[in-house]
């Protein structure tokens, strides 16, 4: 069974990758841990820590779209993936 962790983020560049070290890198039961981040219009690094920080998707938005529907679009591409 494949997890993959959601995290909405706007303007979270100085906050991602602490949240980040402290998820989970295997679970028991769990064969595969994948990260996905929505970038809800971030106008800081946000996308440029995920990618040094090695996260598997990225979902941008231009502007800011607000909490549902970074949800919404999280769930979407993990149904892709």
């Amino acid at each position: 069974m494949k997890l993959i962790i959601q995290i909405p983020c706007y303007n979270e560049a100085e906050t991602l990758e602490i949240a980040l070290n402290d998820l989970p890198k295997h679970i028991d039961g769990i064969d595969e841990i994948e990260y996905l981040i929505i970038n809800d219009g971030s106008q800081d690094n946000t996308v440029e820590v995920a990618k040094r920080w090695g996260v598997h998707y990225v979902v941008n938005f231009k502007s800011n779209k607000g909490l549902a529907r970074g949800f919404m679009a999280g769930l979407d591409a993990c149904l892709r993936n």
